[in-house]
Protein backbone atom coordinates (compact mmCIF):
# COMPACT_ATOMS: atom_id res chain seq x y z
CA UNK A 1 0.00 0.00 0.00
CA UNK A 2 1.30 3.53 -0.71
CA UNK A 3 2.94 5.19 2.29
CA UNK A 4 1.63 8.58 3.41
CA UNK A 5 3.72 10.83 5.64
CA UNK A 6 3.67 14.53 6.54
CA UNK A 7 6.87 16.45 5.89
CA UNK A 8 7.67 20.06 6.80
CA UNK A 9 6.84 22.12 9.86
CA UNK A 10 4.93 25.08 8.39
CA UNK A 11 2.38 24.43 5.64
CA UNK A 12 3.67 20.86 5.24
CA UNK A 13 3.62 18.58 2.22
CA UNK A 14 2.02 15.17 2.01
CA UNK A 15 4.85 12.84 0.99
CA UNK A 16 3.66 9.70 -0.81
CA UNK A 17 5.89 6.72 -1.62
CA UNK A 18 4.48 4.28 -4.19
CA UNK A 19 5.77 0.85 -5.18
CA UNK A 20 5.50 -0.29 -8.79
CA UNK A 21 1.82 -0.66 -9.72
CA UNK A 22 0.43 1.23 -6.73
CA UNK A 23 -1.81 4.26 -7.17
CA UNK A 24 -3.55 7.02 -5.24
CA UNK A 25 -6.04 9.74 -6.04
CA UNK A 26 -6.07 13.32 -4.79
CA UNK A 27 -7.86 16.62 -5.09
CA UNK A 28 -7.35 18.55 -8.33
CA UNK A 29 -4.13 20.61 -8.38
CA UNK A 30 -2.79 18.88 -5.23
CA UNK A 31 0.30 17.50 -6.98
CA UNK A 32 3.41 19.63 -6.39
CA UNK A 33 6.18 17.25 -7.49
CA UNK A 34 6.46 13.67 -8.68
CA UNK A 35 9.25 11.44 -9.93
CA UNK A 36 9.37 10.39 -13.56
CA UNK A 37 8.32 6.81 -12.80
CA UNK A 38 4.85 8.08 -11.94
CA UNK A 39 1.97 9.00 -14.23
CA UNK A 40 -0.71 11.58 -13.48
CA UNK A 41 -4.14 11.59 -15.11
CA UNK A 42 -7.32 13.52 -14.48
CA UNK A 43 -10.25 11.17 -13.95
CA UNK A 44 -13.85 11.18 -12.77
CA UNK A 45 -13.58 8.94 -9.72
CA UNK A 46 -16.48 6.53 -9.25
CA UNK A 47 -18.39 7.73 -12.30
CA UNK A 48 -20.13 10.98 -13.22
CA UNK A 49 -22.94 10.58 -10.69
CA UNK A 50 -20.53 10.06 -7.80
CA UNK A 51 -18.42 13.03 -8.91
CA UNK A 52 -21.47 15.31 -9.02
CA UNK A 53 -22.51 14.17 -5.55
CA UNK A 54 -19.03 14.83 -4.11
CA UNK A 55 -19.04 18.24 -5.76
CA UNK A 56 -22.24 19.12 -3.89
CA UNK A 57 -21.10 17.41 -0.69
CA UNK A 58 -17.76 19.10 -0.01
CA UNK A 59 -16.82 21.28 -2.94
CA UNK A 60 -14.37 18.83 -4.51
CA UNK A 61 -13.34 19.28 -8.10
CA UNK A 62 -15.30 17.26 -10.64
CA UNK A 63 -12.05 15.70 -11.91
CA UNK A 64 -9.50 14.29 -9.48
CA UNK A 65 -5.82 13.59 -10.03
CA UNK A 66 -4.88 9.90 -10.18
CA UNK A 67 -1.20 9.13 -9.67
CA UNK A 68 0.16 5.66 -10.49
CA UNK A 69 3.63 4.14 -10.37
CA UNK A 70 3.72 2.70 -13.89
CA UNK A 71 7.48 2.61 -14.57
CA UNK A 72 8.75 1.55 -11.16
CA UNK A 73 8.62 2.92 -7.62
CA UNK A 74 8.47 6.65 -7.06
CA UNK A 75 7.62 9.48 -4.70
CA UNK A 76 5.42 12.55 -4.98
CA UNK A 77 4.62 15.61 -2.91
CA UNK A 78 1.07 16.91 -2.54
CA UNK A 79 -0.31 20.06 -0.92
CA UNK A 80 -3.80 21.30 0.01
CA UNK A 81 -5.37 24.46 -1.36
CA UNK A 82 -5.36 26.42 1.91
CA UNK A 83 -2.35 26.94 4.19
CA UNK A 84 -2.42 24.74 7.25
CA UNK A 85 -1.77 21.36 8.78
CA UNK A 86 -2.50 17.90 7.45
CA UNK A 87 -3.12 14.55 9.09
CA UNK A 88 -3.28 10.99 7.81
CA UNK A 89 -6.18 8.80 8.95
CA UNK A 90 -6.21 5.01 8.86
CA UNK A 91 -9.47 3.87 7.28
CA UNK A 92 -10.93 0.40 7.78
CA UNK A 93 -11.65 -0.33 11.41
CA UNK A 94 -12.84 3.28 11.65
CA UNK A 95 -14.54 5.35 8.96
CA UNK A 96 -14.70 9.14 8.91
CA UNK A 97 -16.93 12.00 7.87
CA UNK A 98 -15.15 14.85 6.06
CA UNK A 99 -16.08 18.53 6.19
CA UNK A 100 -16.03 20.82 3.17
CA UNK A 101 -12.58 21.10 1.60
CA UNK A 102 -10.89 18.68 4.02
CA UNK A 103 -9.99 15.95 1.51
CA UNK A 104 -6.44 15.94 0.14
CA UNK A 105 -5.65 12.39 -1.02
CA UNK A 106 -6.46 8.72 -0.48
CA UNK A 107 -5.03 5.33 -1.33
CA UNK A 108 -6.89 3.39 -4.02
CA UNK A 109 -8.58 1.09 -1.48
CA UNK A 110 -10.48 4.01 0.07
CA UNK A 111 -13.77 5.17 -1.40
CA UNK A 112 -15.44 8.51 -0.73
CA UNK A 113 -19.19 7.98 -0.45
CA UNK A 114 -21.86 10.62 -0.19
CA UNK A 115 -24.84 10.27 2.13
CA UNK A 116 -27.71 12.53 3.12
CA UNK A 117 -27.95 14.23 6.49
CA UNK A 118 -30.74 15.79 8.53
CA UNK A 119 -32.45 19.00 7.44
CA UNK A 120 -31.10 21.03 10.36
CA UNK A 121 -27.51 19.91 9.80
CA UNK A 122 -27.87 20.43 6.06
CA UNK A 123 -29.03 24.04 6.43
CA UNK A 124 -26.77 25.22 9.22
CA UNK A 125 -23.83 22.91 9.86
CA UNK A 126 -21.66 23.88 6.85
CA UNK A 127 -20.67 20.23 6.60
CA UNK A 128 -21.79 19.53 3.06
CA UNK A 129 -25.37 20.77 2.71
CA UNK A 130 -27.90 17.95 2.31
CA UNK A 131 -25.04 15.60 1.45
CA UNK A 132 -21.87 14.78 3.35
CA UNK A 133 -18.78 12.76 2.48
CA UNK A 134 -17.98 9.53 4.33
CA UNK A 135 -15.02 7.22 3.80
CA UNK A 136 -15.37 3.50 3.04
CA UNK A 137 -12.99 0.65 2.32
CA UNK A 138 -9.48 0.10 3.70
CA UNK A 139 -6.40 2.29 3.40
CA UNK A 140 -5.40 5.82 4.29
CA UNK A 141 -6.87 9.25 3.67
CA UNK A 142 -5.11 12.58 4.16
CA UNK A 143 -7.11 15.60 5.33
CA UNK A 144 -6.18 19.24 5.82
CA UNK A 145 -7.34 22.06 8.04
CA UNK A 146 -6.87 25.82 7.82
CA UNK A 147 -4.17 26.67 10.39
CA UNK A 148 -2.93 24.14 12.91
CA UNK A 149 -4.79 20.92 13.69
CA UNK A 150 -5.59 19.06 16.88
CA UNK A 151 -7.29 15.79 17.78
CA UNK A 152 -10.11 15.51 20.32
CA UNK A 153 -11.23 12.20 21.84
CA UNK A 154 -14.94 11.98 22.64
CA UNK A 155 -16.04 9.45 25.28
CA UNK A 156 -19.53 8.43 26.44
CA UNK A 157 -21.03 10.92 28.87
CA UNK A 158 -18.60 13.71 27.88
CA UNK A 159 -20.11 15.46 24.87
CA UNK A 160 -18.01 17.95 22.95
CA UNK A 161 -19.27 21.19 21.39
CA UNK A 162 -17.27 22.65 18.50
CA UNK A 163 -17.75 25.68 16.27
CA UNK A 164 -18.71 24.08 12.97
CA UNK A 165 -16.22 26.18 10.99
CA UNK A 166 -13.34 24.49 12.83
CA UNK A 167 -14.37 20.86 12.31
CA UNK A 168 -12.20 18.97 9.79
CA UNK A 169 -13.19 15.30 10.14
CA UNK A 170 -14.77 12.98 12.69
CA UNK A 171 -15.33 9.31 13.41
CA UNK A 172 -18.53 8.24 11.63
CA UNK A 173 -19.58 6.31 14.74
CA UNK A 174 -20.08 9.60 16.59
CA UNK A 175 -23.53 11.19 16.81
CA UNK A 176 -23.74 14.87 16.00
CA UNK A 177 -26.39 17.56 15.96
CA UNK A 178 -26.55 21.27 15.20
CA UNK A 179 -26.94 23.76 18.02
CA UNK A 180 -26.28 27.40 18.84
CA UNK A 181 -23.94 28.81 21.46
CA UNK A 182 -26.65 30.96 23.04
CA UNK A 183 -27.94 29.44 26.25
CA UNK A 184 -31.44 29.49 27.65
CA UNK A 185 -34.70 27.78 26.80
CA UNK A 186 -36.13 30.27 24.32
CA UNK A 187 -36.33 27.76 21.48
CA UNK A 188 -34.11 27.12 18.51
CA UNK A 189 -35.25 30.01 16.28
CA UNK A 190 -34.99 32.56 19.07
CA UNK A 191 -31.57 31.27 20.06
CA UNK A 192 -30.55 31.36 16.40
CA UNK A 193 -31.43 35.08 16.15
CA UNK A 194 -29.63 35.80 19.41
CA UNK A 195 -26.62 33.82 18.23
CA UNK A 196 -26.30 35.78 14.98
CA UNK A 197 -26.85 39.21 16.55
CA UNK A 198 -24.39 38.56 19.37
CA UNK A 199 -21.66 37.31 17.07
CA UNK A 200 -21.91 33.76 18.36
CA UNK A 201 -22.02 31.03 15.75
CA UNK A 202 -23.53 27.66 15.03
CA UNK A 203 -21.92 24.70 16.74
CA UNK A 204 -21.91 20.95 16.40
CA UNK A 205 -22.50 18.79 19.48
CA UNK A 206 -20.79 15.39 19.31
CA UNK A 207 -21.57 12.43 21.52
CA UNK A 208 -20.59 8.78 21.72
CA UNK A 209 -17.03 7.52 21.28
CA UNK A 210 -14.51 8.44 18.62
CA UNK A 211 -12.08 11.13 17.56
CA UNK A 212 -12.53 14.52 15.93
CA UNK A 213 -9.97 16.61 14.06
CA UNK A 214 -10.29 20.37 14.44
CA UNK A 215 -8.37 23.29 12.93
CA UNK A 216 -7.39 26.59 14.52
CA UNK A 217 -8.62 28.94 11.79
CA UNK A 218 -12.08 29.79 10.47
CA UNK A 219 -11.86 29.93 6.68
CA UNK A 220 -15.11 31.88 6.19
CA UNK A 221 -14.15 34.47 8.82
CA UNK A 222 -10.70 34.89 7.27
CA UNK A 223 -12.20 35.36 3.81
CA UNK A 224 -14.62 38.01 5.14
CA UNK A 225 -11.75 39.81 6.89
CA UNK A 226 -9.63 39.73 3.72
CA UNK A 227 -12.49 41.09 1.62
CA UNK A 228 -13.02 43.96 4.05
CA UNK A 229 -9.33 44.78 3.77
CA UNK A 230 -9.49 44.85 -0.03
CA UNK A 231 -12.60 47.05 0.04
CA UNK A 232 -10.90 49.64 2.23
Amino acid sequence: MPKFSITGDIDPFLHVSLAHGEKIYCESDAMVMMEAALDLKGKVTGGIGAAIMRRFANGESFFQQHIEAVRGEGDCLLAPRLPGAMQVLDVGQHQYMLSDGAFVAATSGVELKVRTQSLGNALFAQSGGFFITETAGVGQVAVSGFGSMSQLDVTPGRDVIIDNSHVVAWDSALRYEISVTTGGNSGFLSNLVNSQTSGEGMVLRFSGQGKILICSRNGAAFQAWAQRGVAT
